[in-house]
């Protein structure tokens, strides 16, 4: 086990600063997904991530840390065209667990999915408590992409997103930036780069870094409520 891996095997144990954690392996290992921990857990730039619901739980704070800013999100032209044709209907809040369920699908070159029942039990609990919140891309009547995440103060941290049909996903984001900005939210937290992030224009920054901003954003206020009043085609 790596130096610098904190044991989570009692109830009273807490996540651990995780500025001296690995870069590249768990910061801890046990615990649950009951709503205190995993508030906790975001609030100290932690997350969980794991393959299986029988193996322990393992929380991550990898370094680099991949983020999208807001103010530096620029939607390509063709995407931004998309937009103004109207195909989409976004929505906010409406459709929770059908997002987390189609996100938790295997994707086409794998057969497996780190978000298991218990992860996503664990995230309702959250959109229950009006922490967890989902955007949805419809065509027509059918649901075709989204994503989900966390909001505290004013972060967004994405949790996962799929797409049915080319781009779908793309506008949902496109949209939640949006409605971000509006509310003065500064970052998205992306947790991991891919190639997909990147086209999005995630970028990474060091650990430390996004620890600092995270400092920072613990001086806003949580946006309460349910997001599902703020709906429009694009």
């Amino acid at each position: 086990m790596s130096s610098g891996v904190s044991l989570l095997n009692s109830p009273d144990n807490r996540l651990p600063d995780p500025s001296d954690g690995p870069a590249d392996g768990p910061v801890a290992i046990g615990g649950d997904l009951s709503p205190d921990l995993l508030i906790e857990a975001y609030n100290k730039g932690i997350f969980p991530w794991f393959s299986d619901d029988d193996g322990p739980l393992l929380w991550w704070s990898p370094d680099p840390r991949a983020v999208l800013l807001l103010e530096d999100f620029k939607p390509s032209k063709s995407l931004r065209r998309l937009m103004r044709r109207g195909r989409f209907r976004v929505t906010f809040d409406q459709a929770f667990s059908e997002v987390v369920s189609a996100c938790a699908e295997p994707r086409s070159n794998s057969t497996e999915t780190w978000i298991t029942p218990n992860m996503q039990r664990a995230y309702r609990t959250l959109y229950d408590l009006e922490l967890g919140h989902s955007v949805e891309c419809w065509e027509e009547d059918e649901l075709v992409g989204g994503l989900y995440g966390i909001s505290l103060g004013a972060m967004f941290f994405g949790e996962s997103m799929f797409s049915k049909v080319s781009n779908a996903s793309k506008v949902a984001l496109a949209r939640l930036v949006e409605q971000l900005l509006q509310w003065r939210f500064t970052v998205l937290d992306c947790q991991v780069m891919n190639q997909h992030l990147r086209s999005l224009g995630a970028i990474d920054i060091p650990r430390n870094q996004f620890l600092s901003l995270l400092s920072e954003n613990r001086r806003h206020v949580t946006r309460t409520g349910r997001w599902d009043l703020y709906a429009e085609n694009a």
